[in-house]
């Protein structure tokens, strides 16, 4: 069973135009989608419909509907669905409610009727997963951007979702903070199998994680598939080539140039490693 379902799903807020038009697809158990495209596609209200604040929240029209775990959201409510779907949201320090790190994680496993005995293990448990052990009595206000914002992850990872929903999450962080943080993802959805949609504008931050990719462009879904297929339909159409990041244009103009097929460059040594085996030495060089 899917992890995530858009069934000819489309919505609008409380105007006529539609934010979402007909989006339909599946997302798997386990899997690292990262959601793309320009400004006004319709990202955000994506991932608010898959925690379902859309239309719970929000209110507006809809057509068709999405299912998380098969069940419809408009038959679940926000606080349920939050039980399977945990939510960062790229304002995240509108997440943080409390003064101290172990009063904010606490806060959520309250909300969720955590028993009293388990809390204090549970916040230990969650804040380790993040990298914040030992830092439950600091208060919250003196911790960096990235800490905060790990700590918004400790605070959902806490109730155990087997789905994170991130909107532009290294949005307010510096590259290092974002490396650290993607990392951090990519270790939660390789070894506890946590399901992943998450929305990025640097495509070449997820490259060593994704494994699918979603391009929105005015309320639809344009393309879907691997890093592979969604970045060279991208660079076939002018309107989104200078999104594709500069290491997967040089990979697409050699294709073109050579007639050569590379397997996906993840990061820059992966590049390297494979046009060293086919180029000559002088061509690896210069790359």
């Amino acid at each position: 069973m899917p992890a995530i379902t858009f069934d000819h799903f489309s919505y609008a807020y409380q105007h006529p135009r539609k934010v979402l038009d007909n989006i339909t697809l599946s997302v798997d158990p386990g899997s690292f989608n990262v959601v793309i495209g320009p400004s006004g596609a319709g990202k955000t209200t994506l991932c608010l419909a898959v925690a379902g604040a859309v239309p719970h929240y929000f209110g507006g029209s809809i057509a068709g509907q999405v299912l998380v775990d098969g069940t419809a959201t408009t038959a679940s409510a926000m606080h349920h669905l939050a039980r399977s779907v945990g939510t960062v949201l790229q304002d995240y320090e509108t997440q943080l409610v409390t003064m101290t790190v172990e009063e904010e994680v606490s806060f959520s496993l309250e909300n969720q009727g955590v028993q009293p005995a388990k809390i204090e293990c549970a916040v230990k448990e969650a804040l380790t997963r993040v990298g914040l052990a030992g830092m439950e009595k600091r208060e919250v206000a003196s911790l960096s951007g990235g800490q905060k914002q790990r700590l918004v992850l400790a605070s959902v990872l806490a109730t155990n979702p087997h789905i994170l929903v991130l909107d532009e999450p290294a949005s307010a962080l510096d590259p290092e903070g974002a490396a650290m943080l993607y990392s951090l993802l990519g270790d939660l959805n390789r070894r506890q199998g946590i399901t992943l949609l998450v929305v990025e504008h640097d495509i070449a931050r997820v490259l060593p994680y994704a494994n699918r990719f979603l391009l929105l462009e005015n309320g639809e879904l344009r393309c879907t598939g691997t890093a592979g297929d969604v970045l060279a339909f991208m660079y076939e159409q002018g309107v989104f080539a200078e999104a594709v990041p500069p290491l997967w244009q040089l990979k697409m103009a050699l294709e073109k140039a050579t007639g050569r097929r590379f397997e996906p460059w993840r990061t820059e040594q992966e590049a390297v490693v494979q046009l060293s085996q086919c180029l000559p030495k002088e061509v690896v060089k210069s790359a």
